[in-house]
């Protein structure tokens, strides 16, 4: 008796249309941002960095919501996420403050794209970092500073300080700080919240409806500074919650051995 060879499973050919058109939109609003801060105009270049943020939180969504995942999505998110939360917010802020450190010295006027290259070698770790380890923490949390709200706070700054009437030149220190500051958090170990425990397809008391109207109110009364207020509370929660772990560790610690032994 003569068995069949048996031919292993044929992987279906093509991709999702759905989700990758959400990841190609936030795609082409980083590239937009990078082309519009080449021709020096910041803010709509910090504006699209923060559409690309809504259509890259929609894209995921999508497809967990109409079941069309894929590890071609997943990889294609990340390559559209280093350009979009990566290259483009490093771009952005050294056109508009960190280049001013040219001819500044011969150490100094190194000063600005090395800075803006720490963030962009920063965030490609980042989300290096997040395909290997996904699946494999804490949902609740981030480890480190998520690439987009780290893109937030950066072009958030070029945006904040452009509404003030600031220049780049005149806030060129504190955006030095500010780009190796987010560069660092984001390959940090120190935890986010994810905010992953919202199920979006179950019922929610109508109060909470009523708190994101509200919310939208508050944005569209000025969105520079609410934006850039609000993803600096953000970024600070995290080595603020750090911190008070730390303490409440240190402080178990200093009780244990005060602590009577079990009785036998």
């Amino acid at each position: 008796m003569t068995t069949e060879p048996t031919h292993p499973p044929r992987r279906p050919r093509g991709v999702y249309l759905l989700p990758n058109l959400f990841t190609t939109a936030a795609l082409f609003c980083g590239f937009y941002a990078i082309i519009a801060a080449l021709q020096g105009r910041f803010e709509p270049a910090a504006v699209a960095v923060f559409v690309a943020m809504v259509l890259d939180g929609l894209d995921g969504r999508v497809a967990r919501l109409t079941h069309t995942e894929s590890e071609f999505g997943a990889e294609y998110d990340s390559m559209a996420d280093l350009v979009s939360f990566g290259l483009a917010p490093a771009l952005i802020m050294y056109e508009w403050s960190l280049g001013a450190t040219v001819g500044m010295g011969p150490f100094l006027s190194k000063l600005g794209w090395l800075a803006a290259f720490f963030y962009t070698v920063m965030a490609a770790l980042r989300l290096a970092r997040f395909n290997v380890q996904h699946g494999s923490t804490d949902k609740r949390y981030f480890i480190g500073l998520p690439s987009p709200s780290a893109a937030a706070i950066v072009s958030g700054t070029v945006w904040f300080g452009t509404d003030l009437g600031f220049s780049g030149t005149q806030l060129l220190w504190p955006a030095m700080v500010i780009t190796v500051g987010a560069g660092a958090l984001m390959f940090s170990k120190i935890l986010y919240f994810s905010f992953k425990q919202v199920n979006l397809n179950q019922r929610v008391p109508f109060a909470s409806a009523l708190l994101v109207v509200l919310t939208l109110v508050v944005i569209s009364i000025d969105p520079p500074k609410v934006l850039f207020s609000g993803f600096l509370l953000y970024v600070l929660s995290g080595p603020v919650l750090f911190l008070v772990r730390l303490r409440q560790r240190a402080r178990r610690r200093a009780k244990a051995p005060n602590e009577p032994a079990d009785p036998k």
